[in-house]
């Protein structure tokens, strides 16, 4: 009765027609003389392509914007001929290391009664003018959104399902809802978090959700390897250890520990 079985299986297994299932989903090649002259190229590109580009944003920032703003202090500054004003004059970065001072002391002034009166002052004039108080009124929530809000802005990667149940997309958390939006979606139950769901491979545009807490799973990975696997379509991706891979290292650290005698792991193996 069993090899009869076993024979109808085989069977079965030999006439059941080949699904598109059952093809491995990556096919290893052997790989060409010029497929890995190819491959090593791309590996070069990725090791000199972002050290280039770096150095090259570095010599544009310093020799473009930071030696104008240099140059400007420096003409702003009153002219004379002591030994303190031509050391300014010739010694680079001075007007920069000046323009960073001024830029402290205002802010300083901003948080004191008297320094907000006066700066008051000057953002209702700005906000008098038709044009310009929309420029400025834009900058200053986006300066102030960006380099004051503390609450977990933008410090956190979550998954969320989007754009249906069971498809999931990496998001980028802002922080809890605020202002007519909260008060709107008071009726959810629970508290919405605001959370930024950036487009592959271009993370400057995306989506803003809001969703309750409850439905975010909080990754542990950066918002630096979020943007690496977003820019590298999924490519790279950060290492992670789960609990099983991290309970063995430590079952192999302490084996380890144990086999090794105390002396040599303090001071090394002694040599005669």
């Amino acid at each position: 009765m069993t090899d009869q079985n076993e024979n109808s299986a085989s069977e079965t297994g030999a006439d059941r027609p080949h699904l598109p299932g059952d093809t491995p989903l990556i096919k290893h090649s052997r790989q060409s003389f010029f497929g890995g002259l190819w491959s090593s190229f791309l590996a070069g590109v990725v090791v000199v392509a972002p050290i280039s580009i770096t150095i090259a944003l570095i010599y544009w920032f310093v020799t473009g914007p930071m030696a104008k703003l240099d140059a400007f202090v420096k003409r702003t500054l009153p002219v004379g001929d002591s030994v303190i004003e031509r050391i300014v004059e010739i010694l680079p970065g001075v007007g920069v290391f000046v323009a960073f001072v001024a830029v402290v002391l205002l802010g300083a002034l901003a948080k004191n009664f008297f320094g907000r009166s006066f700066i008051r002052a000057g953002e209702r004039l700005f906000e008098s003018v038709p044009v310009v108080r929309n420029v400025f009124g834009f900058l200053k929530n986006v300066f102030q959104t960006a380099l004051q809000q503390s609450e977990r802005s933008f410090k956190e990667v979550a998954l969320i399902e989007y754009p249906r149940t069971g498809a999931w997309v990496m998001a980028f958390v802002i922080g809890e809802a605020k202002g007519e939006i909260k008060i709107m979606l008071d009726d959810q139950g629970d508290a919405l978090t605001a959370l930024f769901v950036p487009t592959v491979p271009n993370p400057t545009s995306g989506f803003l959700l809001f969703i309750p807490r409850k439905d975010i799973r909080v990754l542990s990975m950066s918002i630096e390897d979020a943007a690496k696997t977003v820019l590298s379509l999924g490519l790279v991706v950060p290492e992670f250890d789960g609990p099983d891979e991290a309970v063995k290292k430590l079952e192999e650290m302490a084996a380890k520990a144990q086999r090794e005698p105390l002396r040599k792991r303090l001071f090394g193996a002694h040599k005669h």
